[in-house]
């Protein structure tokens, strides 16, 4: 039975009349891709229909994205002598000149890209609304509290032309105006959002979905963490938080629909106001430019001669008969693991151990540099710990291989391996052990990452991440099934993580003394950094919860930059690691 990822966040099995959404907008023909998809999405999904558009009247140019404001938008309409002879804007010139160099550096799937929405929303009432100072005016609010509106989504009104932030709007829906607070709400406020993360190289980018109302009575229904992106790009730095946004709201009205407010309001946490209560940020001035981006550029022109091309290399590594690393008990350290050779033009990454017939072997994911394309393979665990002669047991040419999952369900093997690039999740079992594999089932449609399944008290758990458009943009999310190959069914504490930290596999779940240990692994500061155990502390087909055992870091061996996999057989544990070396 496949579960679509298009589809997963798009049905509620709820018997309810669909929730009823009102949009906040700045015009009705035009909106960001990020907005577009939210709109999409909803007018696909089976539990919630638009009923009305709310129209911003100052909205000052319908061609401006939010993170740049009227005050410093003049290249796009006047010349440099207006920014010469005019204060305001010469204040933030080389501001100016940051944004329309970056635009160069914007993805081709930028969040913020203007798109025609109009033709989706032709059909719906719209009212158009010029604010009172922060306020909705009185006949404007009543004819929103005629539609019966369950949420009102903020897609305008921004910081650009006017907040919203007081008055009778926020109970004009019954629950509430949603709303994201892009950066971090405990630490930043304000326009452009993540350029000053960048500027203050914050390891993390922060993102939260909040109910908009008085600082007493605001509610934070999610919150997510992302690693800020090792560039001066504010556009790619905002590319991962925007689109997972789309997702968030979805998954948010989801959980509404089927689980009602209550269990919505459970989840929900009062949001951080520091950043609230100090002064507003704005665009940064001259000064803080040059502050910013004269180090960086003088250190890239002293360095760009002798400026090599690198690579991220995998090694794996195990060690036998030491405390367990997920044992509470054991040293947070990698001493005794013993690092195995790739072949040369390859690396070896993700090991999956597995016992079979009285032996040990180990799958992983053998890359080449020439292909630029991981196939899998494994090889015997000797003894003392080497590997046997390596085969190839999956492989195509037209797909990329990684993370494959070995497992047993009865007398069958089985294999889950992540091919991001073939929007599939598909099963695998095994004719000939350990090298001849057919598919078996795909259980899911569309791009996940690291899918870690497991077997307890009568029903298979599906852990993965979702991935689209990007892993970094996704979250962890768990579903449950009474047969491997059945229907699959989304749990109700989804998604499990939003946190950049932990919500991407790294090896099987653990059981160990009483305990169930979930490893993830973190993409901050950079992609593949540590790994850690997380405690299972509650699984059920209602609840789920986890907290942090312990962390791995690649500190503590010499030339390992990262470390992103953890798995157990017998006597034996392997991880991988990561070092910075040459081009091949």
């Amino acid at each position: 039975m496949v579960t679509p990822s298009s589809r997963y966040y798009l049905i509620s099995n709820a018997d309810r009349p669909p929730l009823r959404v009102g949009l906040l907008l700045d015009s009705l023909g035009r909106c960001p891709s990020f907005a577009a998809k939210v709109i999409g999405d909803i007018r696909a999904c089976n539990f919630a229909r638009i009923e009305l558009l709310v129209v911003n009247k100052l909205a000052l140019n319908k061609n401006i994205a939010p993170v740049e404001t009227a005050a410093h938008s003049a290249l796009k309409f006047g010349t440099l002598f207006g920014h010469i002879f005019d204060a305001r804007f010469r204040k933030r010139l080389l501001y100016d000149f940051y944004l329309k160099l970056d635009a160069r550096k914007k993805l081709p799937d930028d969040p913020l890209a203007y798109v025609d929405c109009g033709s989706g929303l032709s059909q719906i009432e719209a009212v158009e609304v010029d604010p009172e100072g922060d306020r909705f005016p009185a006949e404007a609010l009543e004819k929103i509290r005629a539609k019966n509106l369950d949420v009102l989504l903020r897609f305008g009104f921004t910081p650009v032309h006017r907040e919203i932030s007081s008055g009778d709007i926020f109970t004009a829906a019954r629950y509430g105006v949603w709303s994201f607070h892009y950066g971090d709400p405990e630490t930043y406020s304000g326009w452009p959002p993540y350029l000053r993360e960048l500027r203050e190289r914050a390891p993390f980018s922060g993102l939260a979905l909040e109910v908009l109302g008085e600082e007493a009575t605001r509610l934070s229904l999610a919150n997510a963490l992302f690693a800020t992106e090792k560039t001066t790009s504010v556009s790619q730095n905002r590319h991962a938080p925007y689109w997972a946004s789309t997702e968030m709201v979805l998954q948010k009205l989801l959980e509404l629909h089927q689980f009602g407010w209550e269990h919505v309001q459970s989840r929900a946490t009062a949001p951080a106001i520091s950043a609230r209560q100090s002064k507003r940020e704005t665009p940064p001035s001259n000064r803080d430019m040059l502050s910013w981006l004269g180090p960086i550029l003088l250190k890239k022109a002293l360095r760009k001669p002798f400026r090599r091309r690198r690579t991220a290399h995998w090694r794996i590594a195990t060690r036998a008969g030491a405390t367990p690393l997920f044992d509470t008990k054991s040293e947070s350290d990698l001493g005794g693991f013993r690092w195995l050779e790739s072949p040369p033009g390859h690396f070896w990454a993700d090991p999956f151990p597995f016992e079979h017939e009285g032996k040990c072997w180990a799958f992983f994911e053998d890359y080449s540099y020439a292909s630029e394309r991981g196939s899998l393979a494994c090889a015997e665990v000797l003894a003392d710990g080497s590997l046997g002669k390596s085969v190839t047991c999956l492989q195509n040419p037209q797909r990329h291989h990684s993370y494959p999952h070995v497992f047993r369900a009865g007398s069958e093997v089985y294999m889950i391996p992540e091919s991001f690039d073939s929007n599939t999740v598909d099963l695998y079992r095994c004719c000939r052990f350990p090298d001849e594999w057919v598919r078996e089932a795909t259980l899911f449609e569309g791009k996940f990452v690291d899918t870690t399944i497991w077997e307890h008290d009568g029903l298979w758990w599906l852990w993965t991440t979702s991935a689209e458009p990007s892993p970094i943009s996704g979250s962890l999310l768990l579903f449950y099934s009474r047969a491997l190959t059945g229907k699959w069914h989304y749990h109700p504490a989804n998604p499990i993580s939003w946190d950049i930290r932990y919500k991407r596999g790294a090896g099987r779940i653990i059981q160990h003394q009483n305990r169930l240990i979930r490893p993830s692994q973190s993409g901050a500061p950079a992609y593949g950094y540590s790994f850690s155990f997380n405690e299972i502390t509650e699984l059920s087909t209602i609840r789920y919860s986890e907290s942090p055992l312990k962390t791995i870091l690649p500190e503590q061996c010499p030339g390992v930059t990262g470390v992103h996999t953890y798995n157990a057989a017998g006597r034996f544990e392997f991880i991988d690691g990561r070092s910075v070396l040459p081009m091949p």
